[in-house]
């Protein structure tokens, strides 16, 4: 699919891979409408990218408001032609801690941000992109979901977000087959370590042997990687029900 003058919705594009996905799309000549929580950074890269870049204050999980921003998205940049899901928490704990065990609430926040919160995005999303028209190969649309290496490699203390995107990898090839009658496409990409917000409060320490653990290239990756390989998904109609691992061939120890 060319990207020139195609609408795009991006959850979680105020920070992190999700703004850099904007960028990434805005310079190419794409319509983008930003659906976060985060009002305060979507309007700063909103001055950064300049027009064709709209935001709407939106939670996942809400469905009222997922399907409200997604109507703005069709009355400001008309027919919608691909969503991108990058919005996500990381929080941790181990099944049984010093004292208490996992806190069940907090594993239902994981789970509801992180993969209620993206199949809430592609549901609606989906509903709106059937009616956009095809263009010359048959194509309506496509959905690109943000999964994890931890859905694979999941640490301890991992359990409720490993659960998470393990639980959006898996959704992929069953989505991909339905909408595939309707030319859409849909595909996950599995990021490694990247530097993004959630990195931020990480102890140099920490850092230092986490990269330790990459082979090559031994650093973080960038959120403009991300996005690199987000706009290859678009532009290439053959990647379609499929995970693609982002992690320069990291392999996550046990802790």
């Amino acid at each position: 699919m060319q990207i020139k003058d195609r609408s795009f919705l991006i959850t979680g594009g105020s920070s992190g891979l999700g703004a850099a996905c904007c960028r990434e799309l805005v310079s190419t000549g794409a319509r983008v409408m930003i659906a976060d929580v985060n009002q305060e950074a979507a309007e700063k890269l909103i001055e950064e990218c300049g027009p064709g870049l709209d935001f709407r204050r939106t939670d996942v999980q809400n469905a009222e408001e997922m399907d409200a921003v997604i109507k703005a998205s069709l009355e400001v940049h008309g027919p919608l032609h691909g969503l991108i899901t990058c919005a996500g928490i990381l929080r941790g704990s181990r099944v049984v801690g010093r004292e208490t065990p996992h806190d069940l609430s907090l594993f239902q926040q994981i789970i509801n941000v992180n993969l209620v919160g993206t199949f809430n995005a592609m549901r609606l999303a989906a509903a709106q992109m059937v009616d956009t028209p095809t263009d010359d190969d048959g194509e309506r649309g496509v959905i690109i979901t943000t999964s994890s290496i931890a859905s694979w490699d999941g640490q301890i203390g991992q359990v409720g977000y490993a659960a998470a995107k393990g639980g959006v990898a898996s959704m992929t090839l069953p989505v991909a087959r339905e909408l595939g009658q309707h030319g859409i496409r849909v595909v996950s990409i599995a990021p490694g370590i990247f530097d993004t917000p959630m990195m931020e409060k990480v102890r140099p320490a920490i850092r230092s042997s986490l990269e330790a653990q990459i082979p090559f290239p031994q650093r973080f990756g960038q959120p403009s990687e991300f996005a690199q390989l987000a706009r290859q998904v678009i532009e290439n109609r053959m990647l379609n029900g499929t995970v693609i691992r982002l992690d320069a061939a990291v392999r996550m120890d046990a802790k």
